[in-house]
Parts: C-alpha cells; sequence; structure tokens
C-alpha cells in the first residue's frame, strides 16, 4: 500500500541516499583521473567519499528496516502456518528494533566524542562530527520506522507486503 507518509519518508531516504552514492561515485572518479592524468587530487576525497559512503550504508539500513528488504532465511517461515508466520515477522522486528535502538545510541555517542574532540578532515580541516551526525540521523528515524512497521504488523498484517518465491537452484 503505497501514499501514505511513512512510504514517503521512504521514498525520500531512497532518493538522497541515491544522491550520496552518486556524489561518492563522482568523488572516486574524478580524483581518480585528477590522480593519473594531472598528479593532483582533490582535498579531502579519501576522507569525504569514506565518510559519505558511510552514511550512505546507514541509509540504507534505515529502508531496509522498513521494509523488511534484508537477506533472510525462510526455511521454517515458509513451512509455517500464517499466525505462526506474523509472530515469528513481530519477533524478527522487535529483535531488529532492539539492535537499531543500541546502534543509534552507540552512534549518538561516536557523535558527541567526535565533536568533543574536535576530529577534522586531513586537508580542509573541516569538522567530521557533522559527517557522523548525518549517518546518525537515519539510524535514529529507523527505529520509528520498525516501530511503524512492527506496529502495522501487529494490527494491519495486510499492509506488510512478504513476496518470498522458493526458486530452485540447479
Amino acid at each position: 500500500m503505497r501514499g501514505n507518509r511513512v512510504d514517503g519518508a521512504i521514498d525520500a531516504i531512497e532518493v538522497t541516499a541515491a544522491g550520496i552514492l552518486a556524489v561518492v561515485t563522482a568523488n572516486t572518479f574524478v580524483s581518480v583521473i585528477l590522480r593519473y592524468l594531472f598528479s593532483w587530487s582533490i582535498p579531502d576525497s579519501y576522507d569525504f567519499g569514506r565518510l559519505l559512503l558511510g552514511i550512505l550504508i546507514f541509509w540504507g539500513i534505515a529502508v531496509t528496516s522498513y521494509r523488511g528488504e534484508h537477506i533472510t532465511v525462510d526455511l521454517v517461515w515458509g513451512v509455517a502456518g500464517p499466525k505462526l508466520q506474523r509472530a515469528m515477522d513481530v519477533f524478527a522486528n522487535l529483535v531488529t528494533l532492539g539492535a537499531m535502538a543500541v546502534l543509534a545510541w552507540m552512534m549518538g555517542d561516536k557523535v558527541l566524542s567526535t565533536r568533543a574532540d574536535h576530529v577534522l578532515t586531513f586537508d580542509l580541516n573541516l569538522p567530521t562530527w557533522i559527517f557522523y551526525l548525518v549517518a546518525w540521523m537515519p539510524i535514529a528515524a529507523s527505529i520509528a520506522l520498525l516501530v511503524a512497521r512492527t506496529i502495522r504488523q501487529i494490527l494491519r498484517p495486510e499492509t506488510v507486503v512478504r513476496d518470498y518465491r522458493i526458486e530452485a537452484i540447479e
């Protein structure tokens, strides 16, 4: 069921992640070209690349947590009845929610400690805590998204689509 606010937020997160991926790709491509053709590098291109890649990964975690599109092994789920499947889904969401809460807490602590330590990029001396904060935001958002997903699974399980197909590998 598309069109509600939560799905709109997820779509915005995906567009943001796509934009960050484009920036990381362009940064890497231009840096390699400049390095090999002109023996020159973009200041802090390595720092920007690694920090933006971390941000990209955390945005992806937020999306996959809500949509349930992460890698799963459903041997037991596939043979269970609908009620047991629903219970397993809710339990898995609660475990993921707990893990995301701990990750958000630890990442928030990392943001604060990086800011307190005045960690800067190598060339331009830009503060890195801002990048850590932007990486923390989707992890914090994933907690709210997982709560919404769990509530939807409990109250309206038909709105949470699971389209698993068992395919034989020959």
